[in-house]
C-alpha cells in the first residue's frame, strides 16, 4: 500500500456553509498532513472544519479565528477511511482560501 502525496482540494475559497471539500475514493485511505488556509481580506474570518459530516462531535476547527492578511498553516495526521468525507465552512461567504494536502494510499 503506496503513498501517494496529493493535493486533496483547493487553492478554493470556502464559502460560509458547511460543504464537502473532498471525498476518499471507496477504495482509499488519505493523510491529512497540511491544511493552508490564507485570509487575504482587511478583518479576521472564523474557520471551521470537520471529519464527517459537520457537527460539534466531528469538528477539528470550530470557529477558528484567521487574522486579516495572514496566512495559517497547519501540520497535521488526520486518517480518513473509505468514503470518509472533510467539510469545511468560514464566518465570511468567499472569503479564505482552503488548500489541503496529504497522502493517498491505494487499498488492496
Amino acid at each position: 500500500m503506496p503513498r501517494i502525496a496529493t493535493r486533496f482540494s483547493g487553492p478554493a475559497q470556502v464559502s460560509n456553509v458547511a460543504a464537502t471539500k473532498f471525498t476518499v475514493a471507496a477504495s482509499e485511505k488519505n493523510i491529512i498532513r497540511h491544511i493552508h488556509i490564507e485570509n487575504p481580506s482587511g478583518g479576521a474570518v472564523t474557520f471551521t472544519a470537520s471529519i464527517g459530516a459537520d457537527s460539534a462531535a466531528t469538528r477539528i476547527f470550530d470557529g477558528f479565528s484567521i487574522a486579516a492578511g495572514s496566512v495559517f498553516d497547519h501540520f497535521c495526521y488526520y486518517i480518513l477511511e473509505a468514503t470518509e468525507i472533510f467539510q469545511a465552512f468560514a464566518g465570511t461567504n468567499n472569503v479564505l482560501t482552503l488548500t489541503i494536502d496529504g497522502d493517498r494510499s491505494v487499498l488492496g
